[in-house]
């Protein structure tokens, strides 16, 4: 939004009188003016900071989403270990980002490949990177992370959560976050002017289903694949056993607090919000696309929470609130891609096919016998990877040329009338995230395997880690609770229920409970 401006040399002679005092007057109501251009200037930085800060809260708060979530997933007795593993993910990913991640990512000028300055912030602040902004993305690399930790929960060293963690938020996340939000990545859609663009367009992936969950899911297909499903999860006649999570209370206040989260992760990811789009007194402008994406964010992620409710009910015959909150995370990771250039119709089209992507391939992962106990491969990598393919077939003209400026004339959506150009490129980034996070992460985890430090003893997995690994159990019972028997079972109205392993029979009302 532009301030007000003043020339002396065109405003003098509208003031008449003697020639030195109607310069001079004339100089001294445009210094005015440019102070006032500077106040201007100032109240935007001050707005648009403001917004940034605001925002990256919002995304952090998400981290506690991630950890009830996790909490209410896995079995109560490894409660305090998928905790522990998520305030892990914050603190790690935070040193490792300063010191290398952010550099990698938008160290500045750099090369296609990988940025190559502000290694643990050095000349931060400087225009266009300011302490706000590292909070902001720091906020990003720790999701992804985050995402990973629940594709191999209740199986996995300590020590393998620290190495892993530290090399996806340092290393692995930041290059291919260079590669599609930095100005200088090669396939960026924000290159400057006189530089091409991948097929002409570049990737938008606004905030992150490649980016972030992609790269999260397919890290973590590929921990689980390397560890192998937990013991009891599948019968010596390869059937499927519901290790069910302890805590569906925890699940629910985990996807709510996500919910939450969400509304700063995609609207957050303008960074800046004090923005025109039209002629100085125009109503039109980011402050409107800011909340356009937030309808569509909520529109696709309660479409597809209720297309999950209604396709598992005929699945299986019951309403289930686990799968009914996976699938809205689903919608939300597959909106997240093209939230800011698509039209609310369109995104209840996005959450509609996430829902069933992601039960299509819980089907899959039981048919091959993989094991994510928060389903994080199939939601995050599997219904990221749709959201990249959708945004390339309904992102619109209009809205893609206002959130990426200076380019007109670029691709857009393939059924908006916009071409193929922007699918192809969107197929690429598919193609080199699974690549990219495959030959990196997943001789990570082999070698973790190797060395013995990757999973744990059976023992300790049949015990579980919070009393093998961390000193004792997440919950503490009264021995005099009248409701509860020896082994600390509640038998009527207890604390907790005591995990049970449920077997599945396909096509079948009766269920067989081990205890």
């Amino acid at each position: 939004m532009s301030a007000p401006s003043c020339s002396a040399s065109e405003f003098a002679p509208l003031l008449g009188g003697a020639g030195n005092l109607s310069a001079a007057a004339a100089q001294y109501i445009c210094s005015q003016f440019d102070t006032v251009a500077l106040q201007f200037a100032d109240a935007a930085s001050a707005i648009d900071t403001t917004y940034l800060l605001f925002s990256t809260y919002l995304v952090f708060v998400m981290q506690l989403g991630f950890a009830m979530l996790c909490a209410g997933s896995v079995r109560a007795k490894n409660t305090m270990n998928i905790m522990l593993t998520n305030v892990l993910d914050a603190a790690a990913g935070a040193l490792f980002y300063y010191l290398f991640g952010f550099a990698f990512a938008f160290g500045t000028p750099s090369n296609g490949f990988i940025g190559r300055h502000f290694f643990g912030l050095k000349r931060v602040p400087e225009p266009g990177f300011d302490y706000s902004y590292f909070l902001y993305q720091w906020a990003f690399a720790i999701a992804a992370a985050g995402i990973t930790s629940g594709s191999i929960a209740e199986r996995t060293q300590f020590v393998a959560y620290l190495i892993y963690s530290s090399f996806l938020t340092g290393f692995v996340y930041p290059i291919i976050s260079h590669w599609f939000w930095s100005a200088d990545g090669w396939a960026s859609p924000s290159r400057p002017v006189n530089e091409s663009l991948l097929f002409r367009s570049g990737v938008i992936d606004f905030a992150g289903s490649g980016v972030v969950h992609l790269v999260g899911g397919i890290a973590g297909l590929w921990g689980a694949l390397i560890e192998g499903p937990r013991m009891g999860r599948f019968d010596d006649a390869g059937r499927s056993v519901a290790l069910r999570g302890h805590s569906a209370s925890l699940v629910v206040l985990g996807t709510f607090l996500l919910w939450f989260g969400w509304y700063g992760f995609n609207p957050g990811s303008f960074i800046t919000i004090y923005k025109s789009y039209g002629p100085i007194g125009s109503i039109h402008g980011q402050w409107s696309a800011v909340g356009r994406t937030a309808v569509t964010t909520t529109l696709a992620g309660c479409t597809a929470a209720l297309t999950t409710l209604f396709g598992k009910r005929l699945q299986t015959g019951h309403w289930n609130v686990i799968d009914v909150c996976n699938g809205l995370l689903g919608g939300f990771a597959a909106i997240t891609a093209g939230c800011s250039v698509v039209d609310p119709w369109a995104a209840v089209i996005c959450g509609f096919m996430a829902a069933w992507v992601l039960i299509g391939l819980n089907k899959l992962a039981a048919k091959v016998k993989f094991d994510d106990p928060l389903e994080a491969a199939q939601l995050h990598g599997g219904c990221g990877a749709w959201g990249i393919i959708f945004t390339a077939l309904f992102a619109r003209e209009k809205y893609v040329n206002e959130v990426y400026m200076g380019r007109p004339g670029r691709p857009y959506g393939l059924f908006m009338g916009g071409g193929g150009r922007l699918l192809g490129a969107h197929i690429v980034q598919i193609l080199v995230i699974a690549g990219w996070v495959s030959c990196t992460m997943g001789p990570l985890f082999y070698a973790l395997h190797l060395i013995g430090l990757l999973r744990i003893s059976p023992e300790d997995e049949m015990a579980g880690m919070d009393l093998t690994r961390h000193g004792g159990s997440a919950y503490v019972y009264d021995a005099e609770d009248p409701g509860r028997g020896k082994d600390g079972a509640t038998t009527a109205g207890g604390f907790m229920l005591k995990s049970a392993n449920v077997r599945v029979e396909p096509n079948s009302g009766a269920t067989t409970d081990q205890v």
